[in-house]
């Protein structure tokens, strides 16, 4: 038989309700008393039933997750983000994805409810008429990268216009006027604001400017069939813009095979800045998204959601980016 709260309140010489109070943060407790029940459950090394407590606080101290998927590194700097804030805050997080279909994030959200206080939601699957049907009114959300505008949701999207315009700005200052964009998934919001960033950007040069727009899934494979595309196209672009980084270490690797120079042939960049860009040869030009921030900023928000429910939620500025200029672009060295 382990350690009770009965034992907690017998060695600190008070009450079972008065350790329940201390051990829930009750403020109908004496900051000596709480201390010297702390003490006590210490020594003891009494463990809290997670059960009980969530029978009384209602509260299960678990976030849920859901995520398009699972693999990749810009989810493990994500998950790496939400956790390290979740564990700050002592809460547990559940992660689940949701990379096949819509039935498929529904029955995830459905298999999460009752074991979580509240849920990080990206998924290109989600709408507003998926989420009123998906998920109940009491459980609070906050959505990550995501067209839903609605007063019962956070939303917290990376500045994806603005990245691509920035970057497609930098590829047109080095003289490039023959551009490539790989883009990302059909139905996918950042995709779709990427690819947004850049034709607008094209459409808005005082130069003209050659562009072309392959089709990704922001896939290495994708990346590399979009390389091995260009490198046997009979006009190759000066320029290659993937819309995210596993894409342009694909096409790095398919042009390398073809024996196309990257950048004296032609230039490629990435976006998300994910840890291994950094490392590949050449080092990756690419649109910095703070993708661990970017967890933590969706966590402590859906933090102080659960803190003051009633609260209408305020605007949130996700992390910004930046162009991180490495060799592949063909910059001069700074």
């Amino acid at each position: 038989m382990g350690v009770t709260i009965r034992d907690v309140a017998r060695e600190a010489k008070v009450s079972v309700a008065s350790v329940s109070r201390a051990l829930n943060g009750n403020v109908n407790v004496t900051e000596d008393t709480r201390n010297r029940i702390l003490r006590a459950a210490a020594r003891l090394r009494y463990v809290p039933h997670s059960a009980a407590r969530s029978l009384i606080t209602r509260r299960t101290q678990t976030i849920g997750a859901l995520l398009p998927d699972l693999f990749g590194e810009f989810f493990s700097e994500l998950i790496r983000g939400i956790d390290l804030a979740a564990r700050a805050r002592g809460l547990h997080l559940l992660v689940s994805s949701s990379h096949g279909n819509a039935e498929e994030a529904a029955a995830a959200l459905r298999a999460m409810q009752g074991r979580v206080d509240g849920m990080l939601i990206m998924s290109p699957h989600v709408d507003a008429a998926f989420l009123q049907r998906n998920l109940p009114d009491g459980l609070a959300a906050v959505l990550l990268n995501s067209a839903v505008r609605n007063p019962r949701y956070t939303t917290l999207n990376i500045d994806n216009v603005n990245g691509a315009q920035a970057m497609t700005e930098h590829l047109i200052g080095l003289g490039y006027r023959d551009i490539a964009f790989v883009s990302g998934p059909d139905a996918n919001f950042d995709a779709a604001e990427r690819l947004r960033g850049f034709r607008k950007t094209v459409a808005a040069a005082t130069q003209r400017v050659h562009a072309q727009v392959l089709a990704g899934d922001f896939s290495e494979e994708s990346g590399v069939a979009a390389g091995r595309t260009l490198a046997a196209a009979k006009r190759r672009p000066r320029a290659v813009f993937a819309a995210n980084d596993m894409m342009a270490i694909g096409c790095l690797l398919a042009l390398g095979e073809a024996g196309v120079r990257v950048p004296e042939d032609v230039a490629v960049v990435g976006f998300d800045d994910i840890p291994i860009a950094r490392f590949v040869t050449p080092a990756l030009t690419t649109v910095r998204v703070r993708i661990a921030d970017l967890g933590r900023i969706a966590l402590d928000q859906l933090a102080a959601r659960l803190e003051a429910p009633d609260k209408e939620p305020a605007a949130v500025q996700a992390p910004g980016c930046e162009i991180v200029v490495r060799a592949s672009c063909g910059a001069p060295r700074r």
